[in-house]
């Protein structure tokens, strides 16, 4: 799951305009944010394994970022800080947790069972990973769905800018579909860390320049 999870942070925004869609962006991949930085730390691990179908990834041990109880922590935690980023804003807190718990959702869909519920070594996952073209179908039907969304209500302000964004998401799941498997649990760190931070990047610069068109 990759763009899939960005289609929330779209969704959410437009909820409320006035909260900074990286904000957002950066919320619906905070679980995996902190899985690169613990895969590099050699806290969390993961082994890449060619031969599985769909996701070359056997995520078999990420306690901290991927279990239940972390996801849960994660996204209060989350919640929290932006009730304290975003006091005037009503909704603020509620979609942010929203957007970060949603992340371990749309994994439950997609992932093999990997996802610990932090009982007896219980782990779930509905393995839509196992049926790649199924997989993809749904990701892609949650993103345009979105994307739709957010551009009627408004959040795309200026649109060609707003065209721009939606592309790049859509050569990132493109890239992420076509690549041969990382050499290293390493560079899978890296190489998603740089896809996700360019993301929240691209919608930075995009509300940055509309903020501007509008006070022209």
């Amino acid at each position: 799951m990759f763009i899939g999870h960005f289609a929330v942070a779209l969704a959410a925004k437009t909820k409320a305009p006035t909260l900074p869609l990286w904000t957002l962006m950066s919320a619906s991949q905070l679980l995996d944010f902190a899985w690169c930085a613990l895969i590099l730390a050699g806290i969390e691990k993961v082994r890449i394994d060619p031969t599985l179908r769909g996701s070359p990834f056997d995520l078999y041990d990420m306690p901290y970022t991927h279990s239940l109880p972390a996801a849960l922590l994660w996204s209060l935690a989350a919640g929290f800080a932006a009730s304290l980023a975003f006091p005037r804003l009503r909704l603020a807190a509620a979609l942010i947790a929203g957007t970060v718990f949603s992340h371990w959702l749309l994994d439950l869909m997609v992932h093999r069972p990997d996802l610990s519920v932090g009982i007896s070594g219980i782990k779930l996952g509905f393995g839509l990973w196992n049926w790649p073209g199924i997989e993809l179908a749904l990701e892609l039907t949650l993103f345009f769905a979105a994307a739709i969304l957010w551009w009627r209500d408004g959040g795309a302000a200026v649109r060609m800018r707003a065209l721009a964004l939606l592309a790049w998401l859509l050569i990132l799941q493109l890239i992420d579909e076509i690549m041969p498997p990382p050499s290293s649990p390493a560079m899978a760190a890296i190489s998603a860390l740089a896809a996700y931070v360019s993301v929240s990047v691209a919608a930075w610069r995009l509300e940055l320049h509309n903020q501007r068109v509008r006070a022209a």
